[in-house]
């Protein structure tokens, strides 16, 4: 076998001799990055500096370097929730790497011409020819073998650098190139419509007549992009632009027609995905060694904790970190942990212990602060002990003596869960509580609008009736009977109604607040009661309510004074709580927090754009921050039937770690758009599984070497290190990024705790601790090997959500795209065997990264189309800042799985297929979910026997689209769909409406939004595109 780029490749889950599954990279050093911090302003470079790897290696033995398991798969999918943002700019989230070439900048790039060369279709061909990756169909054809390497190559690719597995494209025909199409324009190129399996397709040549081309003294060579002298190649997003975008001439015209590009030639999710659940799923996957990468996250296994925090409480970027801050440069891999601290486990898993010291709480370390945890040393008889993170030495607490064992273990360690799991909570003392007072239990305030338009539509009836249902389920300790959550409630419009709903009272009465300006609380005794104590009132108000408004005629609201007046009845009742607020539209009555139309699509792609997801007024920043300090999260539920300022009024459930759910044009007969079925999360308030916060906050402590630096989630930060949270729930997710600050010492890795401090339902006060370690090393490829896909595309959306509100969208895309080609250009240069630069070699750990950072990139905020509104995509902003790696994972690759191939008698779910219309069928099912949309599509020829037994209807021509739930047929068809969608449902923290599509009717153009594979109606590139643009780049920057 040629080893320069594996022609006749095994494929991608066979390991290659050496590094265990992982691919080789690329020679010297990367060149000056064009990647740049989303802060900056202008691009810099930076001096050489030595080419040095940082690995991060937590407690306990070293994760083994060499060939993994035949079980283990390397490859971790991505996934999502909401957060917050900040305007602020940022210093350089990675600094240049050593440089070997000018920046990119370099002014003589303006000179170059905007036609393309007479060889650029000829590089297109040849550059092609040489990209590799493994086909993952029935057979894998032989492909041409390379060029020879021509002098353009840096001689660091002439010796072999340390093998691994890789990924390679084989070579085959030509692909027809698409026609020219900018990248940052997001204008659609043409699709590769499918055609019949191949040997492989051919390189890649000048995206198009955007780019610079070769200078007049290069030669151009086949298989080869253009040189560019002693500068790097030019890599500002003007000039990016999807593959095979050639400028229009007689080049095009030329040669004969050319074969089209197998999708099935190109890495696949699905097949990642599946290969891991062969490998790993329905194991035990126990946590007893540092820096090991867990299983994907859309794999079904049994956690077990023997020392290291669960994966579904902490997921990284790389399970490695480089050992110096140069090999981090160089790397241009994020550094970062998503830590979801309240994540649900298994009812097979263990849950966490609680631990209580007493009057004399937690034990910590003298100097760092760090909690007791596994990582902790125990010296001289077990009198002392050597922090992990610091190092510092501390003493023993007599209460806590125990003597060590032969192998200098405290002979108790198994039965202290701080000395021997990853995660566990202590019971936090007076010390821990504001001021000095243990917390009183939480309180649930419901205010609802009564304006004209919710009264008329039914809506606030509606939500009276549910109301009842929800209060019936209020959140309690397992050990209590009942709930000790006071409840209160208002309802509004222009002026603020309060309700005395005390139980010795025959009616509940009302208290009107005209005065908007400077809300107050007209009463507290009677306000917030127990339920079950006051139950007959409170259902009398929720019956009276529709009625008592049925007249109004006032439409239209306020909305910040009702913040400010449900925050303070709980600072008055001296506790924390939640609000849930019910509002339909713009708050444009004369208050505080007042809003106007603002909704102008003029302004995308523009540079004003960034103002369109800022709130419009600071009065909202300045609230968050209040309910924050006094224990007060906001969930807001919007009825909006046009424009209602999603970025300034959500604002408040994003740094409250709230939630904000949106339904557009919800009509009452369509209850199910909020009310799932029994047994679902009803009325979408997951209130069982919120845990409240009075102040407090989440900290995150790291060993020497490194530290965290930015922090991205649905939290408000006074500073650039106190992470405070007024409430969060099991479904949200903190992004923490991590930088080096020294050395890291391979023995001893890289460390992480976060320690969480938080009211419990009952009222008391608790610290929850996760602990973490990561191996470290000063070798690229095992920086490269642990690295986790679905955790870097939840930190790149995050970041770049985050960087919209500062910088415009184009140089956002832009980053995301220079970004991916320099981690996979190091990884080629560094790590990989030697090959043809032309050739494309991904690690296995990132095979399906391109298509990923596609999706990203054609999502609703990144798209940047005026006919997506305003409105849903700061939505989608806010939901994706507060997700999970599994959340980010289903939305940006949604599972499409087809119905038709069921087996009605077998407990397992059909196989999920690609996001492509090419998997589509005339005779198939398909049913398509994201975790906040669900599409049933229907094919004209689908088998009528299962139309029938779905839709209870005689034919395909029966079935009405206008329905969003399906009907509950005794048959096994019907069954086994309806227990599909409630597995569905249950990965996903909102509950997701079913839309019926028909094939060939106009609703399927939405449909195909989500076949992200393909090119997007908004003008996103094709999966196939994309990677061929990305090779692009990464040939340029070799070069």
């Amino acid at each position: 076998m040629n080893q320069q780029g594996y022609v006749a490749a095994p494929p991608y889950s066979q390991s290659q001799p050496g590094m265990g599954g992982f691919s080789p990279g690329f020679g010297q050093p990367a060149s000056t990055p064009l990647y740049r911090h989303y802060g900056d302003i202008s691009p810099s470079s930076s001096a050489p500096q030595p080419a040095m790897l940082k690995t991060s290696v937590p407690f306990g033995p070293a994760a083994p370097m060499g060939s993994p398991p035949p079980s283990t798969h390397q490859f971790n999918q991505a996934n999502l929730q909401n957060g917050p943002s900040s305007t602020a700019q940022q210093s350089n989230r990675y600094p240049s790497a050593p440089p070997s070439y000018s920046s990119y900048y370099h002014p003589s790039q303006a000179s170059y011409p905007n036609s393309s060369p007479p060889s650029s279709t000829a590089q297109l061909v040849n550059q092609l020819s040489n990209m590799q990756v493994n086909s993952y169909g029935p057979n894998n054809a032989p492909s041409l073998p390379p060029p020879p390497l021509s002098s353009g190559l840096q001689p660091s690719l002439q010796g072999p650098p340390p093998p691994s597995q890789q990924a390679a494209l084989p070579s085959g025909p030509p692909v027809s190139p698409p026609p020219a199409n900018n990248l940052n324009s997001h204008f659609p190129p043409p699709s590769l419509p499918p055609g019949a399996r191949q040997e492989g397709i051919h390189g890649s040549s000048p995206l198009n007549a955007n780019l610079p081309q070769q200078l007049s003294n290069q030669p151009s060579g086949p298989g080869f992009p253009p040189q560019y002298g002693n500068f790097a190649p030019p890599m500002a997003g003007a000039q990016l632009s999807y593959p095979g975008g050639l400028p229009s001439g007689p080049a095009q015209l030329a040669g004969p027609q050319q074969k089209k590009l197998d999708p099935d030639s190109i890495p696949s999710p699905i097949q990642v995905i599946e290969n891991d659940k062969v490998s790993r799923g329905g194991q035990i996957y126990a946590t007893n060694i540092r820096g090991q990468v867990p299983p994907l996250v859309t794999t079904d296994c049994v956690i077990q904790d023997q020392g290291h925090a669960s994966p579904r409480y902490i997921r990284c970027t790389a399970y490695c970190f480089p050992s110096s801050a140069d090999m981090a440069k160089q790397a241009q891999i994020p550094l970062a942990a998503i830590i979801k601290p309240f994540a649900n486990v298994l009812p097979k898993e263990t849950p966490l212990y609680l631990v209580n010291h007493g009057e004399m709480g937690p034990i910590r370390c003298n100097r760092c602060k760090a909690y007791m945890c596994p990582f902790m040393q125990f010296i001289e008889g077990g009198r002392k002990y050597q922090c992990g993170f610091c190092n510092c030495v501390n003493d023993v607490p007599p209460f806590y003596f125990q003597h060590l064992d032969h192998i200098g273990r405290r002979i108790d360690h198994y039965e202290r869960p701080e000395l021997s799991l990853g995660s566990y909570e202590y019971v936090a003392t007076l010390d821990y509580c504001k001021n000095n007072k243990l917390p009183q239990p939480p309180a649930y305030i419901f205010m609802i609008d009564v304006s004209y338009s919710n009264i008329k539509s039914g809506l606030v009836k509606l939500i009276c009736e549910e109301l009842k249902t929800v209060l019936d389920r209020l959140p309690r300790e397992e050990q209590e009977e009942s709930s000790i959550i006071r409840v209160g409630f208002v309802t509004y419009n222009k002026v603020l109604h309060f309700f005395n709903v005390k139980s010795n009272l025959a009616q509940p009465q009302m208290m009107v607040v005209t005065d908007v300006s400077e809300v107050f609380v007209p009463l507290l005794d009677g306000f917030l009661v127990n339920f079950q104590e006051s139950r007959s009132v409170i259902n009398n108000l929720l019956d009276q309510i529709p009625e008592m408004f049925a007249d109004t005629n006032e439409s239209e609201t306020v909305f910040a004074p009702i913040i400010q007046a449900g925050m303070e009845a709980l600072k008055a009742a001296e506790c924390a709580g939640k609000l849930f607020i019910f509002h339909s539209s713009l708050p444009t009555a004369e208050a505080p927090g007042k809003l106007k139309n603002r909704d102008d699509r003029k302004l995308v792609n523009t540079e004003k754009e960034k103002t369109l997801f800022q709130p419009q007024t600071n009065i909202y920043e300045t609230l968050a921050k209040d309910c924050v300090a006094n224990g007060c999260s906001v969930d807001l539920f919007l009825f909006p039937s046009q424009y209602v300022d999603v970025a300034s009024m959500g604002l408040i459930t994003t740094h409250t770690g709230g939630t904000l759910y949106k339904y557009n044009n919800f009509q009452v007969t369509a209850k199910r758009f909020l009310f799932c079925p029994p047994g679902c999360k009803e009325f979408d308030i997951q209130m069982g599984l919120t845990f409240l916060f009075s102040p407090s906050s989440l900290n995150v402590q790291s060993a020497l070497g490194f530290r965290a630096t930015d922090f991205l989630g649905a939290i408000y930060m006074n500073n650039t290190t106190d992470v405070e949270m007024a409430a969060v729930d099991c479904d949200k997710a903190v992004t923490v990024e991590f930088k080096h600050d020294d050395k890291l010492n391979e023995d001893s890795g890289a460390l992480i705790q976060c320690a969480v401090l938080y009211t419990s339902m009952s009222g008391q006060r608790r610290l929850r601790i996760h602990n973490l370690g990561l191996n470290c090393s000063s070798q690229l490829v095992d920086v490269y090997k642990s690295c986790e896909t679905d955790a870097l595309i939840n930190f790149f959306a995050k970041s770049a959500y985050k960087a919209i509100l500062s910088q415009p969208l184009k140089t956002v895309r832009e980053i995301l795209v220079n970004q991916t080609a320099r981690m996979l250009a190091c990884y080629r240069r560094n790590c990989a065997t030697p090959s043809a630069v032309s050739q494309l070699i991904l690690p296995d750990s990132m095979k399906v990264l391109p298509v990923y950072m596609n999706c990203l990139l054609k999502s609703c905020m990144l798209a940047g189309k005026p006919e997506i509104s305003t409105d849903e995509r700061a939505f989608h902003r806010q939901l994706v800042m507060a997700m999970d790696v599994a959340g980010t994972q289903f939305l940006f690759y949604p599972q499409l799985l087809p119905i038709h191939s069921m087996d009605v008698n077998a407990d397992v779910f059909p196989k999920a297929v690609r996001c492509s219309e090419d998997r589509l069928s005339e005779g198939g099912l398909f049913l398509l979910a994201n975790g906040i949309h669900m599409f049933l599509w229907l094919g004209v020829s689908a088998p009528p026997e299962l139309i029938q037994g779905i839709f209870n209807v005689p034919s395909f021509a029966h079935v009405s689209t206008e329905a969003t739930i399906l009907p509950e047929v005794e048959n096994p068809y019907s069954s086994k769909l309806r227990a599909m969608i409630d597995h569905l449902q249950s990965k996903s923290p909102y509950s997701m409406k079913i839309l019926i599509v028909k094939q060939r009717e106009q609703p399927e153009m939405v449909f195909k939004q989500f076949l992200v594979e393909d090119k997007s109606v908004y003008g996103g590139a094709s999966y196939v595109d994309f990677l061929c643009c990305v090779h692009k780049e990464i040939c340029q920057l070799l070069n």
